[in-house]
């Protein structure tokens, strides 16, 4: 199955927040509409895509969410979203 791994940015805040789904439009509508479960994106609703890259699988997609949001990775992570 494809998964995808994604970098979203608050407009009001400017702030990232990466994650992993199989499917990129409900996950950003999720994000955007308060029905994540996630606490970190719970508070606002102006998210944009801002990277989005194909992977295989659900191992390889936690591989690369886990090192985009490693120190190293938030390196990479400003470098990209430029």
């Amino acid at each position: 199955m494809t998964y995808y791994v994604y970098i979203i940015q608050s407009i009001s805040t400017s702030k990232f927040y990466t994650g992993m789904t199989n499917d990129i439009e409900r996950r950003l509508n999720e994000h955007n509409g308060h029905s994540t479960g996630t606490s970190t994106t719970l508070k606002l609703h102006d998210y944009q895509l801002k990277f989005c890259q194909v992977v295989e699988n659900r191992i390889e997609a936690r591989k690369l969410e886990k090192y985009l949001k490693s120190g190293f990775g938030r390196e990479i992570r400003e470098e990209i979203i430029k």
